[in-house]
């Protein structure tokens, strides 16, 4: 007989599984809304769809996030244990010392270094997508079609209706599901600006992209991984993945030499 964890782990992960696939076909019917041409649906039809799947969309993120907050509160009391087990080989064990306080606390700690060519292609993202904002931090609170949110204890979730219908926010213009997938795989408590970073960069690792740009710097290899997770991002023939407006390679390439330059002149 399965004990009381062995339960609850086993009620979570089939809760988690269905979550993921009605999450999916919200995303897929936002995807195909966005997609939609606009002589199909009339423009209150397509508001009225778009405000539903929007609405499914925040109650799987409310039932998440209360999943996580009980197994936030877990990890904490286990740290709390594991904290306590160590305080008497701290003198014994200078590792025991330099443990994270930010691991002990259940607070995630950074999981990507921001290299000078790192911030250039977070800011070179941030250009093509139209949040750039000379570099201000207005730009982590831009909603879909320039319009801004003040809150960033979260994604706003907020759709907009301009030539397409888009949930996208924040620097890098998340979908409210992308977020919610990375931000639960980083452990990222808000969505703070250093947040919408580092999600950023898992983004661009999961299309891999990261170690080309580290290495090579914004190339158009590594552009053309990135068209299909930011549609302002030109693919190898210098087209949207997904035939909406796009930057050229010679456009990102000269801002990302021009902003590589000047973060290590100012370092």
């Amino acid at each position: 007989m399965p004990s009381d964890r062995e339960g609850g782990d086993l009620l979570a992960s089939l809760l988690a599984s269905l979550l993921a696939d009605f999450d999916h076909w919200f995303t897929r019917g936002q995807v195909i809304l966005e997609q939609c041409p606009d002589g199909v649906l009339s423009s209150g039809d397509r508001l009225e769809l778009a405000e539903r799947l929007a609405d499914g969309k925040r109650s799987i993120a409310a039932t998440r996030s209360l999943l996580q907050a009980e197994r936030s509160s877990e990890r904490n009391q286990h740290n709390r244990m594991v904290a306590e087990a160590l305080k008497p080989q701290r003198s014994l064990n200078t590792t025991s010392d330099n443990i994270s306080a930010a691991t002990l606390s259940g607070q995630p700690a950074a999981h990507y270094a921001i290299t000078p060519e790192r911030r250039a292609l977070l800011n070179t993202i941030r250009f093509a997508e139209g949040t750039w904002k000379d570099g201000k931090d207005q730009g982590y609170r831009i909603l879909y079609g320039g319009g801004q949110f003040q809150d960033l204890s979260r994604h706003p979730e907020r759709v907009v209706v301009k030539r397409y219908s888009s949930a996208a926010a924040g620097a890098y213009q998340f979908l409210p599901t992308t977020w919610q997938e990375v931000s639960n795989r980083l452990d990222l408590p808000s969505f703070a600006p250093e947040h919408q970073d580092q999600a950023a960069l898992h983004l661009v690792e999961k299309r891999g992209a990261l170690k080309e740009i580290d290495r090579n710097g914004l190339t158009k290899a590594a552009m053309n991984r990135l068209a299909p997770e930011w549609a302002s991002f030109p693919t190898h023939a210098g087209q949207s993945a997904y035939g909406q407006p796009v930057k050229s390679h010679a456009e990102l390439v000269a801002f990302y030499m021009t902003n590589l330059s000047q973060l290590r002149q100012s370092a």
